[in-house]
């Protein structure tokens, strides 16, 4: 039989058949082989389509609302006196500096930029106990965001030096006759100096039983992994308040992260319209002339919505199919499947509150709680899983909503591009200097913003998770309920003062243990 221009054989039928299916598995299996690179390119059957709306009828309502002046006013007045104060100072009854160091502490942190910081702080706590001298501590490279930055890169370190010269000795890097103590030496093989098995918040007498006389024999010690290596419980008070000076006082970010910070900062507190841009008036004098008129207000938004997390939430969030396997099988890749939130279905992780939120549901939060669409909001995120058309219904609600790329120049951004840890550090600084702060989920950022800021008793908004997640599992929910529920939810958790309980970190609570009753 003779086949036409129109027909093919039926083994070529088959084949064609099977190769389009492959076309169509190969994407939800392995969706990274089909994105260029940089971008995602989403396609039919990506975990990069972006969902519709879960919660079209309070979003539609959201877009329109119309929020009380008094409510407006509430929102974004600053915190009153709480009657505490921060208390770091050396009381007298504090040990004196010893004269003589009984040698070097070296500590490799993992982890992200405010786990290491966290890890910075317990290494100088770590060295006092100890009577030792701390090397400048050595960042390793995350492997989610390997970021090679170094703390040099990151932080001000004569001023880290300058502030801590009267708690313990600090040197940037080790003498000579200690120069063979590096990185690469101790992942070659077992080594005597090296303190592999520092429990998790070990204590003070575990480093003085372990680590002290290795310090004796060998006048050095090197203590990795070195991450949540220091308890919270029983403590000498001296050791507290010198781990809150660490965080609240001696970590300086550099000047080049400062001045980007401190641009971003500018733009949003005094903005310059578009008339003004293309007007006679310069930018610079429009923002001067608004400068003595007074500042304009912001709020930062943390959103913690990456792959990374929302795979291991174990949640679903509106993605099909597609986003569903994607993740399952990042979870399987990265934690070989052991996510204890697997076990549960999504309505018990939400009741539970144990899902992050969405750029939409953090959206709703935010206008339940009173912000206008006229609010400007920084985005404090490195990059959303998603990418810009998951974070398109959270720019319905708030339109003037600004990041770093908004708010700056590539030639501002040239020494942070690419390099996590840098990014993370500028927006912890906006963070600091905003009029209210909120983070979508709990995590490393989100306790070490909210410990820093109750610390200066700046307007916190904590997210209550369970709350949430049972009202967005109520689909037939209308807006005035929603809004009646969240504020009432949320009554005590703007920045209100929290005693640190046992085993909770000093970190995110340092009342009462650097702070005093004024």
């Amino acid at each position: 039989m003779r086949l036409g221009p129109h027909h093919s054989h039926p083994y070529q039928s088959r084949k064609a058949a099977l190769a389009g299916l492959v076309a169509v598995l190969l994407p939800v299996f392995f969706p990274g082989l089909f994105r260029p690179l940089g971008r995602a390119s989403p396609s039919m059957f990506s975990e990069w389509n972006a969902p519709k709306p879960r919660h079209l009828p309070l979003l539609k309502a959201a877009i329109q609302r119309q929020i009380p002046f008094r409510q407006q006013l509430d929102l974004w007045s600053p915190l009153p006196d709480q009657g505490w104060k921060p208390c770091i100072g050396s009381p007298t009854d504090d040990p004196p500096l010893s004269g003589k160091s009984l040698g070097y502490i070296q500590v490799f942190l993992d982890g992200g930029l405010n786990q290491q910081r966290m890890g910075i702080c317990d290494a100088v706590a770590v060295a006092k106990i100890l009577n030792s001298t701390l090397v400048i501590p050595h960042l390793e490279v995350n492997p989610v965001w390997q970021d090679t930055s170094s703390f040099s890169d990151i932080f001000d370190v004569d001023h880290f030096i300058s502030v801590l010269e009267g708690d313990i000795s600090i040197v940037k890097e080790l003498p000579g006759k200690y120069s063979w103590s590096t990185r690469e030496y101790y992942a070659t093989g077992i080594r005597d100096t090296r303190i592999k098995m520092a429990p998790v918040h070990a204590s003070a007498n575990w480093y003085l039983e372990n680590v002290l006389p290795i310090l004796q024999r060998f006048g050095i010690a090197a203590i990795s992994p070195f991450s949540h290596r220091l308890t919270f419980n029983n403590l000498p008070p001296n050791i507290q308040r010198l781990r809150c000076k660490v965080n609240f006082e001696a970590l300086a970010f550099v000047p080049h992260i400062r001045k980007l910070a401190e641009t971003l900062v500018s733009h949003l507190r005094y903005p310059v319209t578009e008339s003004q841009a293309m007007g006679n008036l310069h930018v610079k004098d429009g923002r001067e002339e608004m400068r003595n008129q007074g500042s304009g207000k912001f709020a930062v938004l943390h959103l913690r919505f990456d792959k990374d997390m929302a795979a291991h939430s174990a949640c679903d969030f509106g993605g099909g199919k597609a986003e569903r396997m994607a993740l399952a099988k990042y979870r399987q890749v990265i934690w070989q499947g052991r996510v204890v939130n697997s076990q549960f279905t999504n309505e018990e992780l939400r009741n539970q509150g144990r899902c992050p939120l969405t750029p939409e549901q953090i959206g709703l939060l935010l206008a339940a709680l009173g912000f206008s669409n006229s609010t400007r909001l920084y985005l404090a995120s490195h990059k959303v899983y998603g990418g810009e058309s998951r974070i398109s219904t959270l720019r319905k609600l708030f339109p003037l909503m600004e990041d770093k790329k908004s708010l700056s120049s590539t030639e501002e951004r040239a020494k942070v591009k690419g390099k996590a840890s840098l990014l993370a550090a500028v927006d912890y600084y906006v963070s600091m200097q905003s009029d209210v702060f909120i983070s979508a989920s709990p995590g490393n950022m989100h306790n070490a913003v909210l410990g820093h800021r109750a610390f200066l008793n700046l307007k916190t908004i904590r997210p209550n998770m369970a709350l949430l997640g049972q009202l967005f599992l109520n689909k037939s929910m209308e807006w005035l309920d929603f809004q009646r529920a969240v504020i009432e939810g949320h009554k005590n958790r703007q920045g209100h003062i929290r005693l640190r309980k046992e085993k909770q970190s000093i970190y995110t609570y340092p009342a009462p243990d650097c702070m005093c009753q004024a």
